[in-house]
């Protein structure tokens, strides 16, 4: 999954490695305690960006729980040593790609918070980082978030991140001055957030992508579903390798998790998810991205394969 709209050509891929005094540091993040960290974020077209600095470069991250690992931008981080490392299929924000190479990052650092012997995918993302126009280090994704139950808060762009124990239980009791209003199971399926909900009154299968800029539907969904989806325009999306496709853009209606999780008209785009499906071995119906989260402040617990629904603050003049 992942961004929808640019994704990267991919050159032959390197590898290398980190020192273990090498780290990553969120300087814009209010710590609370040793638990619990905010982060703030800006909204760059439609993708969650924030500011970190890495090995003496400062620049910007994606955060994308559609991609299995960290990913680094190989045009900022010439690496010290190259050698062979185990090729792998990735996934996430360049969707489905070439092979790829892993290196470990020794350490890993939010300030305080210090997370050991993670993977990352060293990659080319000069294509996202110019169509963005940021200067864009790497993508943050499931290997580093799946440690933290994740509060991603569109009203106030800012993501909570707060460390649970291995069943999912917070260490920091007092996180959330908000009152929770609903919550809803997911299943796990690799590194992939899926979903059970209903078009109308057609039972569908989403996945969860916080880099996807517009929610996809899967044009081979059905007439019961599709009912509900109103073309407005065409749009070109540039995929792996430069690929062009023209899609199918308009407004999806009546989409609802439970009879009480509902949301209002989604942007979304009509498009072909069989290559996608493949990839992460479940058949999905659908992706939801920045449109649901627009509407729904939401927490993720990976452990606990639960999304909770937070209050959306009262706004005085």
């Amino acid at each position: 999954m992942g961004i929808a709209v640019v994704m990267a050509t991919i050159d032959p891929p390197v590898s290398g490695f980190f020192s273990p005094e090498d780290e990553i540091i969120f300087s814009k993040a209010e710590i609370l305690n040793e638990y619990t960290a905010r982060i703030p974020f800006k909204l760059v077209d439609h993708l969650i960006v924030v500011e970190a600095e890495l090995l003496n470069k400062k620049g910007d991250f994606i955060i994308d729980t559609g991609s299995e690992t960290m990913i680094l931008n190989k045009v900022h981080f010439p690496l010290k040593y190259q050698h062979l490392s185990k090729k792998k299929k990735t996934s996430g924000v360049i969707e489905v790609m070439d092979d790829t190479f892993e290196q470990d990052v020794k350490e890993f650092i939010l300030q305080n918070f210090n997370l050991k012997d993670k993977t990352s995918d060293i990659i080319d993302l000069s294509h996202i980082e110019k169509a963005k126009k940021i200067r864009l280090l790497g993508v943050i994704g499931y290997n580093i978030l799946k440690d933290y139950e994740v509060f991603i808060d569109m009203h106030l762009n800012q993501i909570t991140l707060t460390k649970v124990n291995d069943y999912g239980d917070r260490f920091d009791h007092n996180v959330y001055a908000e009152k929770f209003t609903d919550s809803i199971d997911f299943k796990l399926i690799k590194h992939t957030i899926v979903l059970n909900g209903f078009i109308g009154d057609r039972e569908v299968v989403f996945g969860l992508d916080t880099a996807a800029e517009f929610n996809q539907i899967n044009k081979k969904i059905g007439r019961k579903a599709l009912k509900y989806f109103y073309p407005k325009k065409r749009l070109m999306l540039s995929g792996a390798s430069n690929h062009k496709i023209e899609v199918v853009a308009g407004k999806l209606f009546r989409v609802r998790l439970s009879e009480t999780i509902y949301f209002g008209p989604m942007d979304t785009v009509l498009a072909n998810l069989s290559k996608m499906n493949e990839v992460f071995g479940v058949a999905l119906d659908g992706v939801l991205g920045y449109e649901f989260f627009r509407q729904k402040r939401t927490i993720i617990n990976y452990q606990k394969e639960k999304l909770y629904f937070v209050d959306s603050p009262i706004l005085r003049n």
